[in-house]
């Protein structure tokens, strides 16, 4: 028998537009000879599936399975394409867990860690060779006095972002101290980001982007890094979905001792993070140093046919499909 795929979409942010969007890659790509799928979509008002007739069905929530035609139907593994909450944020990953369902991402504790910028920083900033930019973290209380200690502690240029979030909601870059209130409101009220703003002292380098799974074996995989580069002054929102804004170059021009310093700093932040399934790490290398800076580590990655993950699954010889039944397999024997 075929295994049983629920694959998650949707969600609870702004980001539930780009989940669609990964989803139906990867929908497109699973094994459809070794895997039944079926795409579930949970937003705030229903957990469902939708059948091929365009009748919907919708999940039981006590232990996540499907009715149709009057017959039960139970899963084998979860596979989560739910950027932002409830899919990033350990919420998904918690319920999952209570009901006995593998599943393709990290758990509840890691995702929920991982979401919170700061907090992921302070768990990482002593491996090895890894270094972090100096930051302020900033919390709903601190907001009258935001400006103030920001400027009492950090340097100029400066990040300012939602310490929970995505896809560079919310994010801006600060050149002089009378545009630090605006990016500092802008941060505090993105969406669904839990009132938290991390503010970064500007490290000047090369941007990458690279992926890491752990494969149906237990083996971990890194993949080739990307280059991103970017016509905006930074990868914001628009300079990641706007075409033609960023050249993203897959595999990236590193020499080898830069890309073996890479891959052994990403499998570090993989295993002290107790990551599962696929994951991707953010980071610069520095132009004067060559030091390098962690940016952001994604749990979900996005998975459109023009994501990084699935440009340097490529880049690796592999195929996407493979690729996913590797992540299927492995979240089964997790079991």
């Amino acid at each position: 028998m075929k295994t049983k795929v629920a694959l998650i979409t949707g969600g609870y942010t702004g980001e539930a537009e780009i989940s669609y969007k990964s989803s139906a890659f990867v929908y497109s790509q699973i094994d459809k000879e070794k895997y039944d799928v079926y795409l579930i979509d949970i937003t705030l008002h229903s957990w469902a599936y939708t059948d091929e007739n365009g009748q919907k069905h919708e999940i039981d929530r006590q232990d996540f399975t499907l009715n149709i035609n009057n017959e039960k139907l139970r899963f084998d593994v979860a596979f989560i394409i739910l950027h932002g909450s409830p899919g990033e944020d350990g919420r998904l990953q918690g319920y999952l867990d209570m009901v006995g369902l593998p599943y393709t991402s990290c758990g509840a504790l890691t995702s929920s860690l991982t979401m919170n910028k700061g907090y992921t920083k302070a768990i990482i900033q002593d491996i090895a060779e890894l270094n972090v930019a100096k930051s302020v973290l900033l919390f709903d209380i601190d907001r009258p006095k935001a400006f103030d200690l920001v400027k009492e502690k950090l340097t100029l240029p400066l990040f300012v972002k939602p310490n929970a979030g995505g896809s560079s909601i919310g994010m801006n870059k600060v050149n002089t101290w009378e545009e630090l209130p605006k990016a500092l409101d802008e941060a505090y009220d993105a969406e669904g980001t839990g009132m938290q703003v991390l503010v970064e002292e500007f490290v000047k380098g090369r941007e990458f982007s690279q992926g890491i799974f752990r494969d149906s074996k237990g083996e971990l995989q890194v993949l080739p890094a990307t280059e991103v580069i970017t016509t905006r002054e930074f990868f914001d929102f628009e300079a990641k979905y706007t075409p033609g804004l960023t050249q993203e170059i897959t595999p990236a021009d590193l020499n080898k001792e830069q890309k073996d310093r890479a891959d052994a700093i990403i499998r570090e932040v993989y295993v002290r993070l107790n990551c599962k399934g696929m994951v991707r790490v953010d980071f610069f290398i520095q132009n004067d140093t060559d030091k390098f800076y962690f940016i952001e580590i994604n749990t979900i990655p996005g998975q459109t046919a023009q994501s990084f993950i699935p440009q340097q699954v490529r880049a690796d010889g592999r195929t996407e499909t493979a690729f996913y039944s590797e992540l299927i397999e492995a979240a089964k024997n997790e079991i």
